[in-house]
């Protein structure tokens, strides 16, 4: 049997592409790049002192997650807020996560109902913006939003829906915060909170009709105008 030999040189590569890949993807989760930007591997590779291979390798992992995408005889750029997939996903994330929710409501038990609580507590509690951290959500208050969302799944029972709900939440993160970025004005604590109660109530109806229009106003975060109009009087 052939084995492969990690030379000290392609060790080096492999963990300069890591630290290229890492730098990137926290990048335009802070939003140093705009939704359309260009993402040019000769000045990535300049700034960050590294080869183009380094950082083609690096971009490629980046587009895998979905966080760029690599354009016909363009190279590679942000996406923009109209790209299709955006509405895609989250068309997707509306037809599986609520039938998942209201099975985990049905098949739950109470150590699931304790993780819940403890999972809504800790997103309660944790900031959702930390200033050395840019203008979108903080990371530590995404990782308590995905714990929270999935927590409330976890009951379901079923691997198979868990591994797809993953799936999905990697490639809506960049969504996300663009969503919330443009309307901050978004009442997410209140979202949250219905979500927690309709859950432990076990009112798997009004549970999955909440985590619906939650999930809807995140996908019309990136399509509305960013400057409301004057409320009109009924």
């Amino acid at each position: 049997m052939t084995q492969t030999v990690h030379t000290p040189t392609s060790s080096g590569k492999q963990m300069l592409s890591e630290q290229v890949y890492a730098h990137l993807r926290d990048a335009i989760m802070r939003g140093d790049y705009a939704p359309g930007d260009a993402l040019k591997p000769q000045d990535l590779a300049k700034e960050q002192c590294v080869s183009l291979a380094v950082v083609r390798e690096a971009l490629v992992r980046v587009v895998g997650e979905g966080l760029a995408d690599r354009l016909p005889n363009r190279g590679f750029a942000v996406p923009a807020f109209s790209d299709r997939r955006w509405q895609e996903i989250a068309e997707a994330r509306r037809t599986i996560e609520p039938v998942v929710l209201r099975m985990s409501i049905e098949r739950g038990d109470v150590d699931w109902e304790a993780r819940v609580r403890a999972a809504h507590h800790r997103l309660a509690r944790t900031p959702a913006y930390g200033p050395e951290e840019g203008e979108y959500y903080s990371g530590a208050w995404s990782e308590a939003h995905r714990v929270f969302h999935r927590t409330l799944l976890e009951g379901c029972g079923n691997p198979v829906l868990l591994e797809t709900f993953d799936r999905m939440w990697t490639a809506s993160e960049l969504a996300r915060r663009w969503s919330a970025h443009r309307h901050p004005d978004r009442d997410h604590i209140g979202e949250h909170r219905r979500l927690e109660e309709a859950a432990l109530a076990r009112d798997a109806h009004t549970a999955a009709e909440v985590l619906t229009q939650h999930l809807t106003l995140t996908a019309a975060g990136l399509t509305r105008c960013t400057h409301r109009e004057p409320a009109k009087e009924a």
